[in-house]
């Protein structure tokens, strides 16, 4: 799997261990997911998006870490998301340039945090990465 340098930077940056959960917000085309899902072991990473043609892609790339059960991908903001059964909590939550984090929407970034608190596994981090470098977000 060949990431651009900056998607290699954020996944090589992230504290990332077997059989963590992990919460990508904002997961494009899946790529960073990918990636990530590689390095967890007996983990699992869901991989969300508001966009349907962005979910789209990240299923079509992503058959075999979905069909392995390392995977999930769906539809969701974050400042709408609500876990289903078996979500979380998650040990980690990170976004790469989502709007709603990286301090373009604050309004929405604070419903966003709030979001993340719930679904967050006690000692649970959370990162963002709005350019350079990645930080650790306090929730």
């Amino acid at each position: 799997m060949v990431l651009s340098p900056r998607l290699s930077a954020v996944v090589d940056a992230l504290p990332l261990g077997p059989d963590m959960r992990v919460l990508e917000i904002g997961c494009g085309t899946g790529a960073a997911a990918r990636a990530v899902a590689a390095r967890l072991g007996a983990g699992h990473i869901l991989a969300i998006d508001r966009s349907a043609k962005a979910v789209a892609q990240t299923e079509a790339a992503s058959a075999a870490e979905i069909a392995a059960g390392r995977m999930s991908v769906r539809r969701a903001a974050i400042e709408d998301f609500e876990p289903r059964p078996g979500e979380g909590p998650f040990d980690l939550v990170y976004a790469i340039r989502v709007g709603a984090l990286d301090g373009r929407h604050p309004e929405a970034g604070r419903e966003a945090l709030a979001r993340i608190a719930a679904v967050l596994a006690p000692g649970g981090r959370v990162f963002i990465d709005g350019g350079d470098p990645l930080r650790e977000v306090p929730v």
